[in-house]
């Protein structure tokens, strides 16, 4: 049987408007992965959500005590429980999101080589994911300031921008950590060990005035930073972020965002067969 002609079917040109159409269609499936992630992680637990509280509260502790009384670290003005908790709960967020995302291609790979879909959906639902223990981890938060007698101001509505923040930071950088992950498997055993030193890099446990004058430049640099800060002066209302410092780490959260999109659509087309 001859062939008379070939017809070839290639997709059409990506671009930026393109991939977020495909997202918005695939809408549904982002909603059920992210149910998914969230129903697994407790699954079978005797605490559920519980943790989310639990968590924090053994942190906070630990915190206070080694940091707040043997070491004094300052807090800003404010009590040293309600100082760490405002850090610990961004930092729980980013570094699950962060987590979940570096492993998202990897832990998926049966459903990447089987149906097509966007590739981009598997880690944004992991940021996703995240946001139901920071909205049980805000409930212990709001006792917490009952309990000290600490209202919030107006600073408060800004609340959802530092959230957002800390979602594009956690998709930023996983994104490359994800694509990175197919190719090294490396990245995946590092994982741990990156996200301890990150949280020592952040100012968790202690304030950024801490930090000496000739290396506030650098410490800007990180991401967290900002979004840390920005989560105490919303909720506590105190000094707000210093504008160099949180320009820095939108610029370089902004950076990793759009070269990571970049890499990440570079490395889709062979994560079928790398997978």
């Amino acid at each position: 049987m001859s062939v008379d002609h070939v017809v070839e079917i290639s997709p059409a040109g990506r671009s930026l408007a393109t991939d977020m159409r495909e997202l918005w269609r695939y809408r549904d499936l982002l909603g059920l992965l992210t149910r998914r992630d969230v129903t697994v992680r407790y699954k079978q637990t005797a605490f559920g959500l519980g943790w989310a509280v639990l968590q924090p509260i053994i942190l906070m502790v630990v915190y206070t005590v080694v940091f707040g009384r043997f070491a004094k670290l300052p807090s800003d003005g404010v009590p040293y429980p309600l100082f760490v908790i405002c850090g610990l709960l961004p930092w729980q967020y980013f570094s699950r999101s962060l987590t979940g995302t570096s492993q998202s291609l990897v832990g998926s790979s049966s459903l990447v080589s089987k149906v097509y879909f966007p590739r981009l959906i598997l880690p944004l639902s992991k940021t996703f994911s995240g946001l139901p223990d920071l909205c049980v981890g805000f409930v212990l938060l709001a006792l917490a300031m009952a309990w000290y007698r600490v209202a919030p101001g107006w600073t408060v509505l800004l609340l959802p921008v530092f959230v957002v923040v800390a979602m594009v930071s956690a998709l930023s950088v996983g994104l490359w950590l994800t694509a990175l992950n197919v190719r090294y498997r490396d990245v995946g055993l590092m994982m741990p060990f990156v996200v301890q030193v990150w949280m020592f890099m952040s100012p968790v446990a202690y304030s950024a005035k801490v930090v000496p004058e000739h290396l506030k430049w650098l410490f800007a640099l990180n991401p967290m930073v900002g979004v840390i800060n920005g989560f105490r002066w919303a909720l506590l209302g105190k000094s707000p972020p210093d504008p160099m410092a949180m320009a820095a780490s939108l610029g370089v959260m902004l950076l990793l965002l759009l070269t990571g999109l970049v890499f990440f659509r570079h490395t889709e087309r062979t994560l079928a067969d790398m997978v």
